[in-house]
C-alpha cells in the first residue's frame, strides 16, 4: 500500500513539473477573502449597533416628549393622570421629524410608544453587495403622577 502511495505521489510530482510554484496562491486568495469577510462583519455590525443605540435614544426622547402631553381637564377636575392621545402622538412624531429620522408613534391613555427605523450604510460589506443594514428601536414612556423613584 505504501509503495502505491509513493508511486502515485512521484507520478503527480513529475506530471506537475516537479515544482511547487503557485501551489500557495489558492490558499492565500481564500484566506484573504475570509479575512475580508470577517473584517466586514466586525466593522459593519459595530456600525449597525451604534445606529441602533442612536435610534433607541431618539425613540426614548420622542416618547418622553409625547408622555408630557396630559389631558389637563381630566387632571384638574379629577386628579387623573391621563394623556391627550392625539397631542401625545403628534408631539412624538414632531420630535422624530425634528431629529430627521423615520418612525411612528402611537399613544394610549397612559403610554406613548415610538418606533424608529434607520439604515446603517455598510463600509466593507458593500463589496459583496450588502449596501445597508436596517435597524429599528422601540421605546415606551408612561405618564405618571408625582415623582417616582426606585423602590427601596
Amino acid at each position: 500500500m505504501r509503495r502505491r502511495i509513493r508511486t502515485w505521489t512521484r507520478r503527480l510530482h513529475d506530471r506537475t513539473g516537479g515544482s511547487d510554484a503557485g501551489q500557495v496562491t489558492p490558499f492565500v486568495v481564500l484566506l484573504s477573502v475570509a479575512l475580508l469577510a470577517v473584517a466586514g462583519l466586525v466593522l459593519d455590525a459595530g456600525l449597525a449597533i451604534s445606529a441602533k443605540v442612536q435610534a433607541l435614544d431618539i425613540a426614548q426622547s420622542a416618547a418622553r416628549a409625547g408622555a408630557q402631553q396630559l389631558d389637563l381637564y381630566a387632571y384638574r377636575t379629577s386628579s387623573v393622570t391621563r394623556l391627550d392621545t392625539g397631542r401625545a402622538a403628534s408631539t412624538a412624531r414632531s420630535w422624530l421629524a425634528s431629529a430627521g429620522v423615520a418612525g411612528d408613534a402611537s399613544a394610549t391613555a397612559t403610554t406613548v410608544t415610538v418606533t424608529v427605523r434607520r439604515t446603517s450604510r455598510t463600509q466593507i460589506l458593500q463589496i459583496v453587495g450588502v449596501r445597508g443594514l436596517h435597524v429599528s428601536a422601540t421605546a415606551t414612556a408612561t405618564a405618571v403622577h408625582g415623582v417616582t423613584g426606585p423602590n427601596t
